[in-house]
Formats: C-alpha cells, structure tokens, sequence
C-alpha cells in the first residue's frame, strides 16, 4: 500500500479527488480536506552524528526513491543555505535533519547514490544540498513534469491537490528556517512537504506517460542532474532593481561601491542584504551621488533610522567611486555574448527579425499543441541564437545539429526541427 493509499484509509486525514490537466482524467466530485498531520506524526530533528548514522542506515536499507526537500532562509540570512533537510522513503519513514548541526551529510547522500531523488522544482534546492554534500545520481522533478504534463499551477500544494486530492498547508514557507528551535507547526509543514512527494511522482508518471511525454520528462531530469555548478555571475551588483534609471558611467560606479559594501557587512553579519540596506537607496544614491554625509542622510532609504557611523560608511562608498579615474568607471552594460537584444533586430538586420517573428509564432503553436509552456519546449534563448545566426544551408540536418549545439535535449530537437526549418526558409 503507498503512502497516499494508507493516508486516504485515515478519513481524519483524507481529501478527495484530484484530475490530470485535460480530458483523459476524472474530474474533484468532493470538496478537499486539508491533510493536517503527518502518518507517523512530527519526527525528531536530527541534530547530532550518532542520530544521523541511525538515519542513514534507515534510508539505505529503505526501497523506492527517497523524496527530498530543503528549507532556506531566503530574505533573512545571507547566501542559500539549507537550514533543514526533509526525507522520505518506503521503509524509512520520514526525517527532519538540521544541517547547521549535522553540516555534513554526505555520508547520506552517498547511501542514497544510485537511488531516485523526487524534489519538487529540484534547481532551486540542489545548490543547498550540493553545499552539504548531498547530490543526486537520478532525479524526478514534480515540478517540471507537471509543467511538461500541461497543468496550468504547479506548486506543489496546486499539484497535491489536482493530482492526488489531497491539501497541503502552505502558511510557512517564508518564514526564517534558521530559527532554533524550530516550532512544532513549521517542523509539521516541513514533513507534510515530502508526505506525499513519491505518490505525487508515480501519478505524474502516469499522466507524463499517457501523454506520451515520459521519455522527454527523463531526459530533462537526466539533463539536470548531470548539470555542472553554475558559473559565479559577473557583475552580480548589475542585478540592482531599478538599474535601468541608472544611465552615467559615475553612477554605475556608485551602484557598484554601494553594493559591494552591502554585500561584505552582510556576508559578516549572515542577513541579506536587503536587510542592510535596500535596493531602492542604492539606486537613490547613485541617481544623487551626494557630496555629504548630511545630502546622504536627506535621501529616501537612509532616514533618522540609520545612525552616524552607517551613514559614514555609505558615504565613504559614495566617495569612492567619486574618485575614480574615467578608465576605472563601469561601462555602461555588460559584454553582450549572442545575438542583441530583439527590440534592436528590426533596425539591424530586418531579415534576422522576420525569421525571429516567424520563428516564436511556430514555436508557439507547437507548444500549444502539446499542451506545454513554450520555455519547456524550447528555450528563448535558442530560438533567438539561430534566428540571428542560421546555419548557412538550412536543413533538418543542420538546424538539430544547432539546437543541439544550444543545448537542446533530443527531443527537443526532434520536436522543434522541423517548425524552425520552415520559419528560417520562409
């Protein structure tokens, strides 16, 4: 019996209902109720190396893939850590691990290599786990099969809910995980979260593979798995909401002294750095660049809240970059690798323009017709790459070896191939 099936024979804990994104499924006849607590109840936290060992044998002696979450402290504490870690597995049960106690687990994700991680929208929780030592050899994302299957919300508490019927309480999900200790509500949220996350895996496999799509949902895990860490981005401080107000070379410069400051005192103090200062004042301060401490203070964002000494130091980042040498300024944007952006296309290079507009129209009738979001069918960037640089004999041949070249997935380019053939030879 699974998980969702023992669940649903507790009526104090069952929902009903549950239907795939079209017609080939049956449709919610009863109202949900909420699935308020987990199977075995609330599992101690794990906060100590002989504990870990006991769960790390549990799980290695378990069966079927293991469901994988991770909660971060995203908009309290600086970076993307895990500040705890959710497992399940058939025959292992549920586990709460604290990863600022136990920092390192890859002895568990060594007991796990070669087993079958379910994440749920697994990129935005694998570089925290990376971090701890725990890497997946196979994954199922839920979330990028349920956008491959078609489903219009794909959430996990939408696909809970649409899929299996049953309601996930979603109230903690910002809140500050590196709270110690953790309160018994938000441990409750933290293990209903991989409750279900293997039942949701085998449904969506269902559903991926009466619609054909199992193979191609495969190759995007296999193709996620396998990825490399990203790059360290250049320039982070370019990413300052508001920059496009920001025109002279000066400014940039005090963008870029203010940020970088932000970022040290908030590296130091483990916030983020939106608690140190806010986007909004620096982007005020570069569009002023005062001469004072006092024209500083004046300016939205560095009130009577803020005291002398933080007040000195912004202003010593303000006269940094004001001393700066013309050659030492940041150019205005970054080096542009690829094709310009396609606002600019149509004055140079018309023809280039034309085969872009042919080419996301084709794109996107394809992606409607298999009921998929277009940047899952094909990215945008790749449609614009060989938009503005085509093969120089257009085929079938040459345009999958592009994609191909792009990063495109086989199927990707077996399904994509052919509409770009016929858009770049229009």
């Amino acid at each position: 019996m699974t998980d969702a099936q023992e669940t649903a024979a507790d009526v104090s804990l069952r929902t009903t209902g549950g239907a795939p994104p079209d017609d080939g499924g049956s449709a919610v006849t009863e109202a949900p109720i909420p699935l308020l607590e987990p199977r075995e109840g609330i599992p101690p936290v794990i906060a100590d190396d002989e504990s870990l060992a006991g769960v790390i044998a549990a799980f290695a002696a378990g069966s079927g893939p293991v469901a994988v979450d991770a909660e971060r402290a995203s908009g309290y504490r600086y970076g993307q850590r895990a500040y705890l870690v959710q497992l399940r597995r058939e025959g292992a049960g549920s586990a709460l691990i604290d990863p600022v106690a136990c920092p390192d687990l890859s002895g568990l994700g060594e007991a796990l290599s070669g087993v079958e991680w379910v994440l749920h929208a697994a990129t935005q929780d694998l570089p925290c786990l990376r971090e701890i030592g725990m890497v997946p050899t196979r994954l199922f994302d839920t979330e990028l099969a349920g956008r491959l299957a078609g489903f219009p919300r794909v959430g996990l508490g939408a696909m809970v809910e649409g899929v299996l019927g049953f309601v996930l309480e979603k109230g903690h999900s910002a809140v500050d995980w590196s709270t110690r200790p953790l309160p018994e509500p938000w441990l409750r949220y933290a293990a209903l979260d991989v409750e279900l996350l293997v039942d949701l895996r085998d449904a969506l496999e269902k559903e991926l593979d009466r619609q054909g799509k199992l193979e191609w949902a495969q190759q995007e895990f296999d193709a996620i798995a396998s990825a490399p860490p990203p790059e360290p981005r250049k320039d982070p401080w370019r990413r300052t909401s508001g920059m496009h107000k920001v025109r002279r070379r000066r400014q940039l410069a005090v963008v870029r002294e203010l940020w970088q400051t932000r970022d040290r005192i908030a590296q130091r103090r483990d916030v983020s750095p939106g608690k140190v200062l806010s986007d909004a004042a620096i982007v005020e301060a570069a569009l002023a660049v005062p001469a004072t401490v006092q024209a500083l203070a004046a300016l939205n964002g560095f009130g009577h809240r803020m005291g002398r000494r933080q007040l000195e130091q912004w202003q010593a980042a303000v006269d940094r970059a004001k001393a700066l040498s013309d050659a030492q300024l940041p150019q205005p944007g970054q080096a542009v690798t690829g094709p310009p952006p396609p606002r600019a296309w149509a004055d140079k290079d018309p023809e280039a323009a034309a085969r872009l507009t042919a080419a996301r129209a084709a794109v996107s009738t394809l992606a409607e017709q298999l009921n998929m979001p277009q940047e899952n069918l094909i990215a945008p960037d790749t449609v614009r790459r060989v938009c503005w640089e085509p093969p120089p004999v257009v085929g079938a041949e040459s345009v999958g070896a592009a994609l191909a070249g792009y990063g495109a997935r086989p199927w990707q380019v077996e399904q994509v191939t052919p509409v770009l053939v016929a858009a770049l030879s229009a």
